[in-house]
């Protein structure tokens, strides 16, 4: 007996999309979710223990005026909540001192509150390769690297990490 109703062959792609759609929903949920971000990960584990341990020889280069007041902007907007401000004041400071280390790290810090835990280790690590290897500087970089590291799931490398900071404390020279 012949069929009365035929289906279009468009039908059977219809019907094996609709069956594949779960199936895409389910992918869609399977990626990664980005951790949640603690309100100031880089004071508290960044900034205040440097400071705290904070002896010994520390060296500061000079900085241009302008690279200055934008620091001064974003270290404001940062305080106030406002980390994409921070960011992008920082990366127009960034591009008229890119060898400068202490706004690598402060863009690393902002990167960490942000949960860019990638682009936080980046900017530590250019800040460390450029900046003075000793002072607090050099205990930040470690430490936002050891950060970085612990929230991306690699231990071992934040322990490393952790393990450089005793080189970051020299003694000064003795004066005569």
């Amino acid at each position: 007996m012949p069929s009365q109703f035929r289906l279009s062959p468009r039908y059977g792609l219809f019907r094996s999309g609709l069956l594949l759609l779960p199936v895409l929903l389910l992918a869609a949920c399977a990626t990664q979710v980005p951790a949640p971000v603690d309100e100031r990960v880089a004071t508290e584990q960044v900034r205040a223990p440097a400071a705290a341990e904070a002896g010994g020889l520390q060296v500061f280069a000079l900085r241009n005026p302008a690279v200055i007041e934008l620091s001064e902007a974003a270290t404001q907007a940062e305080q106030s909540g406002d980390l994409s401000r921070a960011a992008t004041l920082l990366e127009r400071a960034i591009r008229i001192e890119p060898r400068d280390p202490a706004l690598l790290q402060q863009m690393a810090e902002v990167r960490l509150d942000q949960g860019q835990w990638d682009q936080a280790e980046s900017h530590a690590r250019r800040s460390f390769d450029v900046g003075p290897r000793v002072g607090e500087l050099c205990q930040r970089n470690w430490r936002t690297i050891a950060v970085a590291l612990e929230r991306q799931g690699d231990m071992q490398g934040a322990r490393d990490a952790r393990g450089r900071l005793q080189a970051c404390q020299v003694e000064p020279p003795p004066r005569f």
